[in-house]
């Protein structure tokens, strides 16, 4: 059976990616189909190479046209939320310009039954709200006329911060592509600035 996977490769490295790809496969040919880039080898594997960003690619089947394409926007966010911890950041093109991370307690679930259950669940949803207020409140002050944002974590928990009003405008600019990242910190936000600015590659290994 065909082994298939999702890597994400920064711009920088993906005309290396390629070569090495062609180098293990016996060559490599590339056309555009479905709004990417496909590179299909001999042997039967394929890669197709989206664009960052949910762009579509409609350019010549060239790694140095494609990589062009992935140019980060001039102003954009990444907007990170789990249970209990929120990362925010602000770039232009690939420069940070602001950012926050932030922590607050959310009570594990419990084990009691009856009306222990209930007031554990009814706390950690206050503790949930007060968290997602935090996010929300500094989204609105980081993030204020972004056209695009990155999202990822928990899917719920960034809904309810972007249900906020102030940040219906952000809300709109989200963009469909998902990062599956961990409790944000710093390091985590970080790694997620570079994954959103990746280009995704479906990788198919005969």
């Amino acid at each position: 059976m065909p082994e298939s996977r999702v890597v994400l490769v920064p711009p920088e490295r993906v005309e290396r990616w390629v070569h090495n790809f062609g180098d293990r496969h016996g060559g490599c040919s590339l056309d555009v189909r479905d709004g990417g880039l496909v590179g299909a080898a001999p042997d039967g594997s394929v890669f197709a190479a989206a664009l960052p960003f949910d762009r579509e690619y409609d350019g010549p089947p060239a790694i140095n046209a494609f990589l062009a394409a992935t140019a980060p926007p001039d102003d954009w966010g990444v907007l990170l939320v789990r249970k209990g911890g929120f990362a925010i950041a602000r770039l232009h093109a690939a420069v940070v310009v602001g950012s926050k991370v932030g922590q607050r307690h959310v009570q594990g679930r419990t084990k009691a039954g009856g009306q222990s259950q209930q007031r554990f669940a009814r706390r950690r949803d206050n503790q949930a709200r007060v968290a997602y207020e935090a996010a929300a409140d500094h989204a609105a002050r980081l993030l204020v006329g972004v056209p695009v944002l990155v999202s990822g974590g928990d899917r719920a928990a960034v809904d309810a911060v972007l249900s906020d009003a102030r940040l219906e405008r952000l809300a709109a600019g989200v963009v469909q592509s998902w990062l599956a990242v961990p409790d944000p910190r710093r390091g985590v936000l970080e790694q997620a600035v570079t994954d959103a600015g990746s280009v995704r590659m479906a990788v198919t290994n005969a």
